[in-house]
């Protein structure tokens, strides 16, 4: 298989070199395992490309411009101590509603999955865990499918029967990550989640970089009960501290998203916490450095 995850690397050396230096550095510690995961997606993310008259060089360009609109995020919310929209109307208007940004944004994101480091030990958590914890699930729903990668694992780590259900609220989100997945045992759905219903409970869920997205993410976690089943388990991924151009909801610190689960009536299995940046947790809490809350969460024992 070509190396992908090189390619890439050495075309952003040649835009923005200091950047690429920095993510070698970062990610030079991980094993093989995470090139090999990291060229099967970028393989199947281009097979996608190529379908869309793109390729690489597209998705590089969307990535920087990405990184332009976190650097001028990340600036007002160390000023201001809060994220740029406060309502998801505000984002639904110039994020969700905005076909160019939508585009950008979600491309940016696909390539982010294994060139950040934090990105990828949560995804990491996530396929290394699963069929442990989804080893008798019969049904697996996505909400917030965005890029693929989860749902893409999901279906190649679970058995051939297993009902797969993506819902995001997004007609581009879907396009992207239904033309990545590109598998027809996977029933789409473009759908606010808050309004999503579904006739029958899944033994598994994934809302991986959900909850900040929203205004009030316990109204989501509340809602979980009604769409899992009773031994059924969830993952959820959220950040602290993470400012982006579609982020509402600011999680302070890693304690308030155990406290909010909790109050949901739902409880922790196992989680990963990985900061963004090679630093102490010390530095990362002095300086709001970005942290990455993943965790595998069950219904509390009534």
């Amino acid at each position: 298989m070509r190396n992908y995850l090189e390619e890439i690397l050495l075309k952003l050396e040649s835009k923005k070199p200091d950047h690429a230096k920095k993510l070698r550095l970062n990610t030079n510690y991980l094993n093989e395992l995470y090139v090999i995961r990291a060229n099967d997606f970028y393989c199947q993310y281009e097979k996608y490309l190529l379908l869309e008259n793109a390729g690489l060089d597209f998705s590089i360009d969307c990535y920087l411009r990405m990184l332009d609109d976190m650097a001028t995020e990340r600036m007002n919310f160390l000023r201001q101590g809060k994220y740029s929209s406060a309502s998801f109307q505000e984002v639904e208007k110039c994020i969700y509603d905005n076909p160019e940004m939508m585009c950008y944004h979600m491309h940016g994101l696909a390539l982010a999955q294994f060139l950040w480091f934090d990105q990828y030990e949560r995804y990491s958590f996530f396929a290394d865990k699963l069929a442990v914890y989804a080893k008798s699930a019969e049904s697996y729903l996505e909400i917030g499918g965005g890029h693929g990668l989860y749902c893409y694992t999901a279906i190649k780590l679970l058995p051939e029967d297993v009902k797969f259900e993506v819902v995001d609220i997004s007609d581009y989100s879907i396009g992207i990550c239904k033309g990545i997945i590109n598998n027809p045992k996977v029933n789409f759905i473009t759908k606010n989640v808050l309004e999503y219903a579904s006739n029958s409970t899944f033994d598994f869920i994934t809302i991986g970089e959900v909850l900040e997205h929203l205004e009030d993410p316990l109204v989501l976690l509340n809602k979980l009960s009604d769409l899992i089943s009773d031994d059924g388990i969830s993952y959820i991924s959220t950040p602290v501290n993470a400012p982006m151009i579609d982020h509402i909801y600011l999680f302070n610190e890693v304690q308030e998203i155990r406290d909010m689960i909790n109050l949901a009536g739902l409880e922790i299995i196992e989680e990963k916490v990985v900061i963004s940046e090679h630093v102490s947790q010390q530095y990362a809490e002095k300086f709001k450095v970005p942290v990455m809350f993943a965790a595998f969460i069950k219904q509390k024992q009534k």
